[in-house]
């Protein structure tokens, strides 16, 4: 797991934060996101660095599981279409990624199964 610090909009540490409240989380999950959302850093979006994964940029990045890359928008919950690869910052890659960096490799403990992820690219949505 990546040790740095996430870089958080305030919008997605309360959604993130909210989320972990209602228990959609598996205990494990719980525990990670609160000592990250703990030591976060929040700013406003204007101020977000350009490589920073959050909600309405793509990101490219690489299933180490699968060796395969994807390209996906993240988006909040209300806007996913799965067929437009437009996946929830509150799914399991999103909250795997979110407030990571390119070049970051994460491996999050989803419901799914164990996720190993590698940041490639993020780009503002066009």
């Amino acid at each position: 797991m990546s040790q740095n610090n996430i870089i958080l909009t305030t919008g997605t540490y309360d959604l993130i934060k909210d989320h972990v409240r209602r228990k959609k989380v598996t205990p494990q999950e719980e525990e990670l996101l609160l000592s990250e959302l703990k030591h976060a850093t929040q700013v406003l979006r204007k101020n977000l660095p350009e490589d920073v994964v959050s909600v309405n940029r793509k990101v490219t990045y690489k299933d180490h599981n699968t060796n395969q890359e994807k390209t996906i928008l993240l988006v909040g919950p209300e806007k996913v279409k799965v067929s437009k690869n437009k996946i929830s910052v509150l799914s399991d890659e999103g909250i795997a990624m979110v407030g990571y960096k390119v070049g970051d490799l994460i491996e999050w403990p989803a419901k799914k199964g164990y996720l190993k992820l590698e940041i490639l690219k993020v780009e503002a949505e066009a």
